[in-house]
């Protein structure tokens, strides 16, 4: 006989679809329409990647107020109510007469982001499974791994046959066909956080969690922590997204060095394979220490190692996997040091940062090349900076 999923499953099985949409439409298909924007505009590509970059840091702000508003209500309201922003910002950037507007729709989408991105279905999964939420924490980061591999191909197809306005009412239309309902009728587990020591979330008060939350963020470990964290996305970030370049500085040709990004994505997938293992091999220092580590040894070798190109791809893809890896990082760092009480309201405090270092990073990565003279030079101090962050985790 067939054993039905229950209610968490279903959840779950809802946060692996809407993820992949809401990363593909909100995020993965702005980089493909970037071309399409400035030459039907005439805006540049600096002050067009700026609307993007602000509402990747409304995300981070919004996201504080978002975690709170979970840890009251859980998921199902808030996700829903960002699914609904999605779509109407998407659909204000389709219709942007003006550069202040086309800020303004991309500020809309930015909260869209925090209450529809992983922050906040890391905080329902940690409240519905406790102690059991590593498992269906891989699985959302696994499948939503292929947003990217899914929406830019579909979003250039479009763009092949509309305009990039069509095409963001195109894939407004999808976000709301697919993440509304699902949001709305399926993320209805009942809602009952757990404390740190397993218990009800019902058998402490409001105040108590609220000062709990307050002594969590307030405490020197969680600052370290959250620094560590955002200094090592910013390097692993920053080097693999600026990987084209760094191939091309080391005769790739533009096509092979495209291919050679695509891979890095595979390693996201395939890194966050060994989270459960690597989880039960090591401490919460350790396997940041671990992962950090290793991905920023991996970008350093990027930046010294002159070739051959096949041997730089297969270094990047292993500080793919180390990227994919502090995804996961991100989701269980909290609740495997401070329990899952309060989850929303810590976790959000402590993605901020974070949030704001992956939104600079492309540009970052950038400045960095032009002011030491190029790729190499630059991925040698990104992998340096991510180490550093990997030694100083290893008793947080």
């Amino acid at each position: 006989m067939v054993r039905l999923p229950d209610a968490r499953g279903r959840a779950l099985g809802a946060l692996c679809l809407t993820e992949i949409v809401s990363w593909g439409t909100l995020y993965y298909a702005f980089p493909v329409l970037l071309g399409p924007i400035t030459a039907e505009t005439g805006w540049s590509a600096t002050a067009t990647v700026g609307a993007f970059s602000t509402g990747a840091i409304v995300s981070a702000v919004t996201g504080i107020a978002v975690g709170r508003l979970i840890d009251a209500r859980g998921p199902r309201s808030v996700m829903t109510t960002g699914s609904v922003l999605g779509v109407v910002a998407l659909l204000a950037v389709a219709a942007a007469p003006t550069l202040p507007w086309f800020y303004l729709a991309w500020a809309l989408a930015g909260v869209a982001q925090a209450a529809t991105f992983y922050p906040p279905a890391f905080a329902a999964i940690t409240g519905w499974y406790g102690e059991r939420r590593l498992r269906p924490l891989t699985t959302v980061t696994l499948v939503a791994g292929f947003a990217s591999t899914v929406f830019a191909p579909v979003t250039a197809a479009l763009a092949g046959h509309l305009t990039w306005r069509g095409t963001y009412v195109v894939l407004a239309v999808v976000l709301g066909v697919v993440t509304i309902p699902l949001h709305l009728l399926l993320l209805t587990p009942p809602w009952r956080p757990s404390d740190s020591s397993g218990r009800s979330g019902a058998s402490g008060t409001a105040t108590e969690e609220i000062e709990h939350a307050r002594s969590v963020v307030r405490s020197a470990r969680f600052v370290v922590l959250a620094v560590v964290m955002t200094a090592a996305g910013f390097g692993l970030y920053a080097a693999t997204i600026n990987l084209v370049p760094l191939l091309e500085s080391r005769g790739a040709s533009l096509g092979t060095a495209a291919l050679g990004l695509g891979l890095v994505g595979v390693g996201q997938v395939a890194g966050r394979l060994v989270f459960g293992p690597l989880s039960r091999a090591t401490s919460p220092g350790g396997r940041v220490t671990v992962v950090v580590v290793v991905g920023g040894a991996c970008v350093v070798v990027l930046g010294l190692l002159p070739g051959p190109v096949g041997l730089l791809v297969a270094v990047a893809v292993a500080a793919g996997a180390a990227r994919g890896l502090h995804t996961l990082l991100q989701a269980s760092v909290v609740s495997d040091r401070w329990g899952t009480a309060s989850f929303g309201r810590i976790n959000g405090v402590f993605s901020a940062p974070t949030t704001v270092a992956v939104a600079l990073a492309p540009a970052g990565g950038v400045v960095l090349a032009g002011l030491l003279g190029g790729f190499g030079p630059a991925f040698v101090v990104l992998g340096a900076l991510a180490v550093v962050s990997g030694v100083v985790a290893f008793r947080l």
